[in-house]
């Protein structure tokens, strides 16, 4: 067992309101509950000794490890082949199909043995509250009960179990077409017991389960020439929502590095506005409309929410709409491979990020397209909105990438403001409901010129990342995505040339230069997959279809043995950051579905 084995060398499984890693090793090194931002119970990926692990595997030193998804469902597979013969360990969370937020979560692990005899080994090492809370254990043969303050955790399994301190371990030989399997389920404390464990039973759910992820993908219209990996993204995508609010969180993880020993390590278990708002339209594309209809109404409650408050919405929230997210360090735990500090919480909620409001509008405007009409509650809110965003649009602002240097006029800030008035006043006369036109029509052109005359360095013959500056950014490549400049406007492409010199590297794209341009963080970073994606989208828009193609192909090569990306790829093409990120899978399918049409297109189809 590696004490901190690669970010890449997990699959994701979930029940729709939490989410656990599991290693290719067979270990579950990252598990919170009850929810996605719950204080976690297995956390080795951010302390080996003191977060806690499941693992269950083959002792043999010779073992080769493989992981794959059984097709069109998040039932991971595990096999293990050695000498001895060929084993596997498949994990699942039957998926919440009552959208009612619960305290009961259940970790499936069924094992199995396919040639051979295999001897697999179980260590349940549960560790409360961020390893923060002690437990007692309550042993039985086949069952324990690891007794938390706040919280139990059931331990059952298809074989006997033995103590080891306050933990488990336990052994089973299984010869071919012999299984068994390990239940794991958490609960308030003095929850209800599970019912017993069968093997039966255990088969049972992980058919409804398939049936369940089967049942759901087949919405998907997606009839483009990467099916597998767009596919794969959108199942993760819905991986990463919770049910209840169908509200998305950035990434199921906290805490992992951007940079291996660096201190950029950031808690992505929340609902960024940005994030969340840029899943509808991929949602929207592929079929999905109740997805994407469950966030619009999770946004605009949030802006019914901040009815009188100074400003309309902060840059993120906990899954549930609660505005509180203090940041604060886990002094105790070292972090993946040394990287410090960890981080639960994120003081960015306190940021002003006015790109939000782009991106807000674009997603409500998208929702309407399937309403078709809007409450006159709900229009006084997007109004209120506009009215508020007309007096304060030009305020330097700490942007998309959430700098921690100081407060600039970011360009893609002001190039998203536009877009939230150009959105609004489509609205207002596609429904024909009241609006200060005037006032919107008159900012919307005001930050049109503004930007074409500052957001342009003559240096760099290209738009740049903020005003007075020459640093080139790459959430400009959004900029005719969101129609604010032609694809093949001589500027735009110029823009792009200078970002093909500057910023990208080996087909892969880095968000900016730190060095040119400080963000008040130590270190450097990877290059940013989310950009790269949004790279694949700009070229096919100029027609570079070649290029487009290309880049899109190589990015494949960094996804992981199960389809699955993190925040970023490294220099030697290890993926860095929060994992699986929705950000990374979302652009992806935005990537995918522009090129095909481009392809398509070129093609006469």
């Amino acid at each position: 067992m590696d004490r901190y084995p690669p970010i890449a060398e997990h699959g994701l499984v979930g029940d729709l309101q939490t989410a656990a890693l599991v290693s290719s090793q067979g270990v579950v090194d990252w598990f919170a509950a009850p929810r996605f931002d719950s204080p976690s119970i297995f956390a080795a990926l951010l302390d080996h000794d003191d977060g806690g692990y499941m693992r269950l595997a083959p002792e043999h030193p010779d073992a080769v490890c493989k992981q794959l998804y059984y097709p069109d469902t998040a039932i991971l597979v595990t096999r293990f082949m050695s000498p001895d013969g060929v084993g596997e360990v498949v994990d699942f969370m039957p998926p919440d199909r009552t959208r009612t937020a619960t305290d009961r979560h259940t970790l499936i692990r069924v094992v199995r043995t396919v040639r051979g005899t295999i001897d697999f080994t179980l260590e349940c090492r549960p560790r409360f509250d961020y390893g923060r809370a002690e437990h007692q254990l309550e042993l039985g043969e086949n069952t324990g009960v690891f007794r938390s303050p706040g919280m139990d955790a059931h331990l059952q399994a298809s074989f006997p179990l033995e103590r080891d301190g306050q933990d488990v371990r336990g052994r089973v030989t299984l010869s071919a077409g012999e299984s068994g399997g390990v239940v794991f389920t958490v609960c308030a404390s003095g929850g209800e017991a599970p019912a017993p464990l069968t093997v039966d039973g255990l088969t049972a759910q992980d058919y409804e389960t398939a049936r369940f992820w089967q049942g759901w993908l087949r919405q998907s219209r997606y009839r483009g020439r990467w099916p597998e990996l767009v596919h794969r993204s959108v199942i993760t995508l819905k991986l990463l929502t919770y049910a209840p609010t169908g509200a998305l969180v950035a990434a199921a993880t906290m805490g992992l590095p951007e940079q291996v020993g660096g201190e950029r390590n950031w808690d992505y278990r929340f609902t960024w506005v940005r994030d969340g708002a840029l899943s509808v339209r991929a949602m929207l594309d592929l079929g999905f409309v109740e997805e994407a209809t469950a966030f619009v109404h999770w946004l605009v409650d949030r802006l019914h929410e901040r009815e009188g408050k100074e400003e309309p919405l902060q840059t993120m929230y906990r899954i549930d709409g609660n505005p509180h997210l203090p940041e604060e360090t886990l002094e105790h735990f070292e972090g993946y491979r040394g990287s410090s500090p960890v981080r639960i919480g994120n003081g960015a909620v306190d940021q002003l990020q006015l790109d939000i409001y782009g991106e807000a509008l674009t997603a409500v405007s998208q929702g309407l397209e399937i309403a078709q009409q809007t409450t006159y509650r709900g229009w006084k809110a997007l109004a209120r909105t506009l009215d508020w965003l007309a007096g304060h649009w030009d305020r330097p602002d700490e942007g998309i990438w959430e700098t921690r240097g100081g407060r600039q006029d970011f360009t893609y800030s002001r190039v998203m403001c536009w877009v939230a008035f150009d959105q609004g006043l489509s609205l207002a006369e596609r429904f024909r409901r009241p609006a200060d036109v005037e006032k919107w029509r008159s900012a919307r052109d005001a930050i049109f010129e503004q930007v074409m005359e500052r957001g342009w360095s003559e240096q760099e013959g290209a738009f740049v990342q903020h005003y007075g500056g020459d640093v080139l950014d790459a959430s400009l490549l959004l900029m005719p995505r969101v129609q604010f400049i032609a694809p093949r406007d001589p500027s735009w492409l110029a823009t792009l040339d200078a970002m093909d010199r500057k910023l990208v590297s080996d087909s892969l794209v880095y968000r900016y230069d730190p060095a040119a341009s400080p963000d008040g963080l130590r270190g450097s970073e990877g290059t940013f997959s989310l950009c790269t994606f949004l790279y694949v989208d700009a070229l096919a828009r100029a027609g570079r279809l070649p290029q487009a193609r290309y880049t899109f192909e190589k990015m494949q090569t960094h996804a992981n043995h199960v389809g699955l990306f993190a925040e970023e790829i490294g220099p030697s093409g290890e993926q860095l950051g929060n994992f699986p990120q929705a950000f990374t899978h979302l652009s992806l399918i935005m990537a995918a579905t522009t090129l095909d049409k481009a392809l398509d297109a070129e093609s006469g189809r």
